[in-house]
């Protein structure tokens, strides 16, 4: 096969670039994004099939360049329409970026070695595996040596080797694209990025009464780690804020229907003198009582940096987890498949899960049920505290339970709320230490909610996985930094006072940039259950609770305590503010236990209000893998024809039948009836469809034994069960 890439040099931009095949082929082009670079690259690649033997596969070229690894090859097959039709327009089946290399690995005289810095010694075979969890070979045996040593130490170093922030693709795509930039007009996710956002929010959750939205911070001139508004209590002084550089200040989050609010603090600077300490003490004791007035407002603080998770346990469980899905060909799946579930327990990111819902539905139960505010403690109130306020957001208001909620939410809590996405990511791969996926912890937490009650949700799974794979698309500037101060200097628009112009970069939320319409139409659920619209009359004199109030036990406030009890109360919010651990919370484990129960089993025993208070079912097997995103590139995890799109697909048949009686029967009445809305198309044919739709369509279906054949001698060898394969029909062919 012939493979050459015209017009190319090393180091030269890129516009784009195309790969022609030999003449009996069609002639494809390759697009690459703008001001895209060329940095090493090798012909006569083989990239394998995942299969056993490893021996099949597809003969092409192996590039490099600032943005990404790419495979050109011919293609076995050409894509049908359905399945063109949800291909990423920014990434190919055969495209890795640069911040989507998860780990790299060389195979030596058939040992497998992990690769870094400097090689003496080149390797046969090179091995890729993914932060998305897919899992490249690529063999060299056949390529020259010279390209062999170019393109391997090229992808060690693009992907290793420490980087400045500056040397992103995504500002050289953004000085590229700078006239290119349009937004989506249908895109309505607030930004959060003016006073105006926070203050339709504060009206939105009818938080104005009691918080305000200030702009103190305009210009970062108090906080680099703040953004430039964000909202207090009414009540706090503003000259408070600039006191300790927006620490040990009680940021609103949200508030509930009753009147309560969410709310996080960050940790005072530790100090060693006596006299500091006893200012910090001072200053925190009046913040203190400018929050917590009883009987009115009493509040309950949560500190996340001692009594919870630890983002070393995170890091941890999901280093052992996803090694359970990197998963190099059909006989690793088979042997492992024996102790699945136990390699699975021993990870613990289940349980990890299971306990941020868990705390997560403690919160809402103190605003919801028991009337208190809660505040959230963190050292810098931008890991946990971004991942729990949001989990309680999502359960407690539908509107988060939108697209356009969710992602405004997102930016709201995320973005704004200074996660160092870009150490989190590890993006310019200077600390590994940093590394703890806590935004993906959060999308699992959110799936869950979403495959336990999907008619709650506007968005899909699907929507989830691809937004999950959107924080290594170095094209939005969405996931790419550590507070918005970090992004506004960086992109120029700090000191709008300078000649240059500020740089101008897409956000994430632009579904429109990798996906054409009638896949976007994947990532909106069908059987989302809308809001009724209320008429004047019913309307009238009807008060904003949740329906699932009245179905609550009935909790009084807590009677106002001694007044020494307020002492202790308030000691202990500073001493957990001053970084002092305490041996337990002022409200006994039994006592929340207790309550929590009450709360959880009370809520569960009624009908779900898909449009009041969402909880989630947390027992053991109720916890479940996230199979869409974690498995969509195993072909041996396939049910072919099966699983949940199948279902989905039978439900939007019906629904289509149903839409069609209706618009008979209003035909009938001599109504002009409205056009049924049309379901994704692609879930038209569920027999040919897999269970990992719409992912495990670009993936080869396994020609492996169901059963496991290491673990299973006495049922008969390998070619014994391949003869008994070989017996059954595929009714999705028939």
């Amino acid at each position: 096969m012939c493979l050459s890439l015209p017009c190319i040099e090393l180091g030269k931009p890129l516009v784009f670039a195309y790969c022609v095949f030999p003449e009996d082929s069609n002639e494809d082009l390759f697009w690459f994004p703008s001001g895209e670079q060329l940095l090493c690259e090798a012909s006569t690649v083989l990239k394998y099939v995942q299969e056993d033997s490893c021996q099949r596969g597809i003969y092409g070229k192996l590039v490099c360049t600032d943005f990404k690894i790419a495979f050109l090859g011919d293609d076995e097959s050409a894509l049908d329409n359905d399945e063109a039709q949800f291909k990423n327009k920014v990434i190919g089946e055969n495209d890795i970026t640069l911040h989507c290399v998860d780990q790299i690995y060389g195979v030596f005289d058939e040992k497998k070695k992990p690769l870094f810095g400097q090689l003496k010694k080149y390797p046969e075979k090179l091995i890729i595996h993914c932060k998305d969890l897919r899992v490249f070979h690529f063999g060299l045996r056949y390529t020259k040596e010279e390209e062999v040593k170019r393109i391997v130490s090229g992808i060690i170093h693009h992907t290793q080797a420490p980087k400045l922030l500056k040397r992103l693709f995504l500002f050289s795509y953004a000085a590229a694209a700078q006239n290119n930039t349009a937004t989506d007009p249908k895109n309505h996710t607030v930004m959060f990025d003016t006073l105006k956002d926070w203050c339709w929010e504060l009206e939105r959750t009818k938080g104005n009464v009691k918080y305000k939205a200030v702009s103190v911070n305009e210009g970062y001139k108090v906080c680099v780690r703040l953004p430039a508004y964000f909202v207090v209590p009414i009540s706090l002084p503003e000259e408070d804020v600039l006191r300790f550089q927006g620490h040990g200040i009680p940021i609103w989050c949200w508030s509930c229907h009753n009147g309560c609010a969410l709310l996080k603090m960050s940790a005072l600077p530790k100090e060693q003198d006596d006299g500091s300490l006893q200012i910090q003490k001072s200053f925190l004791d009046g913040i203190y009582k400018t929050i917590h007035r009883p009987p009115y407002e009493i509040v309950k603080t949560e500190d996340l940096s001692t009594n919870f998770l630890s983002l070393q346990d995170i890091q941890t469980a999901y280093s052992k987890f996803k090694q359970l899905f990197l998963i190099d060909n059909s006989t690793e799946f088979w042997d492992t498949d024996i102790k699945w579930f136990s390699l699975l327990e021993n990870s613990s990111w289940l349980d990890i899960i299971r306990r941020c819902l868990k705390k997560a539905i403690e919160i809402a139960e103190c605003l919801e049920a028991q009337n208190m505010n809660v505040l959230l403690l963190e050292e810098n109130a931008s890991d946990l505290c971004c991942l729990i306020s949001s989990l309680v957001q999502v359960m407690m208001d539908p509107h988060c339970r939108t697209r356009v909620g969710f992602q405004s939410l997102v930016q709201k809590e995320w973005i704004m709320g200074g996660h160092c996405f870009l150490d989190r990511c590890n993006h310019l791969r200077q600390s590994d230490k940093e590394e703890v996926p806590v935004f993906l912890l959060f999308l699992d937490c959110v799936w869950q909610l979403v495959h336990q009650h999907p008619p709650a949700f506007d968005f899909t799974e699907t929507y989830l996985t691809v937004l999950s794979d959107s924080l290594y698309l170095p094209i939005f500037s969405t996931f790419f930094f550590n507070s918005p101060h970090q992004k506004d200097i960086n992109m120029g628009r700090e000191h709008q006072d300078t000649q240059s112009k500020p740089l101008n970069l897409l956000t994430v939320w632009d579904w429109s940039v990798q996906f054409e319409p009638k896949a976007q139409m994947l990532l909106k659920n069908p059987l989302y259950v809308e809001k009724p619209k209320l008429d004047k009359g019913q309307r009238k004199g009807m008060r904003f609770k949740h329906q699932r109030q009245l179905s609550l036990p009935l909790t009084q406030s807590k009677s106002s305590p001694k007044r020494g009890f307020f002492r202790e109360e308030t000691d202990h919010l500073i001493k957990n503010l001053l970084g002092k651990r305490i041996s337990k919370l002022i409200n006994s484990s039994d006592e929340l236990q207790d309550n929590f129960r009450e709360f959880y089993d009370s809520w569960h025993s009624k009908p779900t209000d898909y449009h009041g208070l969402l909880l989630p079912h947390i027992e053991g097997p109720e916890i479940k893998v996230w199979a869409q995103r974690y498995l969509r590139w195993i072909p041996e995890a396939q049910i072919l024809g099966g699983g949940r799109v199948a279902t989905m697909s039978k439900l939007l048949e019906m629904m289509e039948e149903v839409e069609r009686l209706q618009e008979k029967i209003e035909e009938r009445h001599h109504s002009q009836g409205a056009l049924p809305a049309e379901g994704p198309s692609l879930l038209r044919s569920s027999a040919r469809l897999s269970s990992l739709f719409p992912f495990a369509l670009l993936q080869r279906h396994s020609s492996k034994p169901v059963l496991p054949t290491s673990g299973w001698k006495a049922l008969g060898d390998e070619d014994d069960l391949a003869k008994r394969e070989d017996e059954f029909v595929d009714l999705g062919d028939v």
